[in-house]
């Protein structure tokens, strides 16, 4: 999924709630649903990597490779604790 078909996509989940098709527990489940496939389609230098355990478990960046994906998030989170690195599946 490009920038602008995410963009279209969220739009699109805005309109159904403002029309008051789905309450904000759905727009928000849509809208994060958008931004995961958005993050997780790159097909190019970059990956989604995610943090499993320490207080940096569940977040979600992305790098072009682990050790820079372990950088980051250890940017990202105050006190990150212990975690490993997993490639995010699509």
């Amino acid at each position: 999924m490009d920038r602008i078909s995410a963009l279209r996509n969220i739009e699109d989940a805005l309109a159904r709630f403002e029309d008051g098709e789905c309450s904000l527990a759905g727009l928000e489940r849509d809208v994060r649903g958008v931004l995961r496939t958005y993050a997780t389609a790159f097909d190019g230098e970059l990956r989604a990597y995610r943090a499993d355990g320490g207080d940096a478990d569940g977040v979600i960046v992305l790098a072009a490779s682990r050790p820079a994906a372990r950088e980051r998030i250890g940017e990202l989170v105050e006190s990150p604790g212990r975690f490993e690195v997993a490639v995010v599946d699509r």
